[in-house]
């Protein structure tokens, strides 16, 4: 774990876009401040996909001010836990960090009826993991 009183986790995936902004959104909402989180991709799109954010606000989440942001070296070494979201080969490795690898699909190019089934299981998935880290969820 870091030096930090709280865990870190990074999520990414290829374009930060979807899957890793939903899955940093969701851990914020529910976590607050007992979870330092992150997001980032390997090759980062120039926007957040616009049926994620219409499918966050469907939740009462409002990510519409995310940008996406570029994975680096530091993230990683600076976090707990690294999730990745098939960002593949792209997503440094360093001994000692828990990965978690989650197999979801990209909600690019999809409508909104696609992206919320990928919201859900990842809203699913954040809460096993605040349970995992023994964090109760604020929400």
């Amino acid at each position: 774990m870091s030096t930090s009183a709280v865990p870190s986790v990074l999520f990414v995936c290829v374009h930060n876009a979807g899957r890793s902004q939903m899955g940093a959104a969701f851990l914020t909402h529910l976590a607050g401040d007992r979870v330092q989180v992150r997001s980032a991709g390997s090759a980062p799109a120039d926007a957040v996909n616009a049926a994620v954010v219409e499918a966050m606000a469907e939740v009462g989440i409002d990510i519409s001010a995310e940008t996406p942001k570029v994975l680096t070296v530091e993230a990683v070494q600076s976090s707990d836990v690294v999730i990745t979201m098939g960002c593949g080969d792209a997503c440094p490795y360093f001994p000692g960090k828990r990965y978690l690898d989650w197999k979801l699909a990209d909600p690019a190019g999809q409508g909104v009826a696609a992206v919320r089934p990928i919201r859900d299981e990842i809203e699913q998935r954040i809460r096993g993991l605040l349970t995992e880290l023994g964090i109760e969820t604020a929400a």
